[in-house]
C-alpha cells in the first residue's frame, strides 16, 4: 500500500474550485512516502531528524527511490529538509510513473489539476483502493488530503493515536505547504508593485 499513490489518485479528479497546486501536491506526497516507510520501519524519527533504519524490501519503485534518497550520515537530515529536497517535481515523477504503468491515461474527460494534458485515471485495483480509503476517511490520506485542500475538511479521526512520528511528518507537511503560499502571495505582491511601477503615476 502507497500512501503516496493513493494521494495523487485522489488529486486527479477534486472539485473545480478545489484544484491542487503542483508544488502542495509534491510536498504532501514526500510527506506520505515519509509515513510509508516509517510503517516499513526503514526509517525512524529521532524529533524532527529522518534516522535510517535497516534495509527493507519495498515493493513500490519510487518509494524504493526515496529510501536510497536518504541521508545516511549524522547529522540526519531534518523533515522539513526532506520534503523540500524530495518533493521537487514529486508529482510530475508520480505522474510519469502512473503513465507508464498503464493507470494513468489519456482521455477525454478530466484534466489534470496541475496541468494541460487531458488525463485520467484507469479504472485499476489501484484506484479502487486509492478511492476506498478515500470513501472511508482513512486518517492519514485524510490528513494529507486536507492540507492540500481536497476531500471533506478536516479529517473527522486523529491519525494513528499515540505514533508522534506520523503527527510530527503531518505537521511539518501542513508548515510547508502553508510556507509555499506565503511564498506565492508574496510574489504576487512584488510582481504587482513591479507591473504598477512600469505603468505609472
Amino acid at each position: 500500500m502507497s500512501t503516496a499513490k493513493d494521494l495523487f489518485i485522489i488529486a486527479m479528479d477534486p472539485p473545480p474550485d478545489r484544484s491542487v497546486g503542483q508544488g502542495d501536491l509534491s510536498l504532501a506526497l514526500a510527506g506520505a512516502e515519509l509515513i510509508d516507510l516509517l510503517d516499513a520501519q526503514a526509517v525512524a524519527l529521532d524529533d524532527d531528524r529522518i534516522v535510517p533504519g535497516g534495509e527493507q524490501e519495498l515493493h513500490d519503485p519510487l518509494l524504493a527511490e526515496a529510501a536510497s534518497a536518504l541521508t545516511r550520515q549524522m547529522p540526519y537530515e531534518r523533515v522539513d529538509d526532506w520534503l523540500w529536497r524530495r518533493g521537487r517535481d514529486l508529482s510530475a515523477a508520480y505522474q510519469a510513473a502512473l503513465e507508464e504503468a498503464g493507470e494513468l491515461t489519456r482521455g477525454r474527460r478530466g484534466l489534470l489539476p496541475f496541468g494541460s494534458d487531458r488525463m485520467e485515471v484507469a479504472d485499476t485495483p489501484a484506484r479502487r483502493r486509492a478511492l476506498g480509503r478515500q470513501e472511508e476517511d482513512e486518517p492519514v490520506l485524510a490528513a494529507l488530503a486536507s492540507v492540500v485542500g481536497i476531500g471533506s475538511g478536516e479529517p473527522e479521526a486523529e491519525p494513528r493515536p499515540g505514533d508522534e512520528a506520523v503527527t510530527v511528518v503531518l505537521a511539518v507537511v501542513s508548515d510547508a505547504v502553508m510556507e509555499l503560499e506565503a511564498v506565492r502571495q508574496r510574489r504576487t505582491i512584488e510582481n504587482a508593485a513591479f507591473a504598477n511601477i512600469w505603468r505609472g503615476p
